[in-house]
């Protein structure tokens, strides 16, 4: 007979970014970072900010709630660091709320910067009372239990975006970016040159660019079809 798993499954220690590495990202545009990382680290569209759209970026504390659960989302806060960011994986669920305004302020309270889950959450009020920056799939009034099976600093899946404890996160109104301990250095290595681009690109929009370089040298090489 298979045994009962245990209500959570917990990892502690993991290895954590320095604090310039974290810095580095501070106040970036996700889209600059997608854009260092070949064009992908965003979570789900779906992912949006709840109340108003609030900044943010830290340390990624993962954990799996599954659905209609939220013990492990708790058992974070036993983990949790300043600066941490908890990604709260619940399979998507959208049939209750895996946390209200009180579990935020308690967040609040141990110095996490950011809660994000690919599910639901409620008490909008509430939360725009804490003032903790929370980005979710949508909302309900539905309560959670709590009780597991989860995990709380382990990896996970969220927002269709694999997430282990220790990554980068930082959100902004276009929604949510993880970056990978693994390619920390290098995406850091590549922002000037995104930044650079984006500012050339800027200022010629500015001055009236209405078609790009690279398309019309498409278009002088033949390479589109004109039809009648």
């Amino acid at each position: 007979m298979i045994e009962d798993p245990p209500l959570l499954r917990v990892r502690r220690d993991f290895p954590r970014p320095t604090r310039a590495q974290v810095e580095a990202f501070a106040g970036l545009q996700t889209g600059f970072v997608v854009d260092a990382m070949n064009g992908r680290g965003g979570l789900d569209g779906r992912i949006k900010p709840i109340a108003e759209a609030r900044a943010f970026c830290g340390v990624a504390l993962p954990c799996y709630a599954g659905a209609a659960d939220n013990l492990a989302a708790f058992g974070a806060l036993s983990v949790a660091q300043p600066g941490d960011v908890i990604l709260c994986a619940t399979d998507s669920d959208s049939a209750t709320a895996v946390t209200g305004d009180q579990l935020l302020g308690m967040m609040k309270n141990r110095s996490v910067v950011a809660f994000v889950t690919d599910g639901f959450v409620r008490d909008v009020r509430g939360i725009r009372s804490v003032g903790l920056p929370c980005y979710a799939k949508g909302l309900t009034p539905n309560s959670p239990v709590r009780n597991g099976p989860g995990t709380v600093g382990l990896p996970i899946v969220v927002g269709g975006v694999a997430a282990d404890a220790g990554d980068i996160v930082l959100g902004d109104e276009d929604g949510v970016v993880i970056v990978p301990a693994a390619r920390i250095e290098e995406t850091i290595a590549r922002l000037p040159a995104v930044r650079a681009a984006e500012a050339d690109l800027d200022a010629k929009v500015k001055a009236g660019l209405g078609i790009p370089a690279f398309i019309q040298q498409l278009i002088d090489s033949g390479r589109f079809t004109e039809v009648s």
